[in-house]
């Protein structure tokens, strides 16, 4: 991330708790299936995408850039 000027040094993976699910509008999980907590009137959205867990940079580029576009693409969508 730091290659596209983004610091996430001091970030961790967090849970998807209760508290965040209520106060959003879009809930964006990759991977979490049935373990996500589910809403009435929320926007659920499954990003497949590879686990970038233990790989090198060469094989995490290219998820980075898809999550990129696709949040480019949602953005671009919610904005209409």
């Amino acid at each position: 991330m730091a290659e596209v000027g983004i610091d996430i040094s001091d970030q961790r993976p967090k849970v998807l708790t209760t508290d965040a699910v209520q106060v959003s509008d879009v809930v964006i999980t990759m991977g979490c299936g049935d373990a996500c907590p589910v809403f009435p009137g929320k926007r659920y959205l499954d990003w497949e995408l590879a686990d970038p867990a233990g790989k090198g940079v060469d094989s995490v580029r290219p998820i980075r850039d898809e999550i990129e576009g696709r949040i480019r693409g949602l953005l671009a969508e919610l904005q209409r």
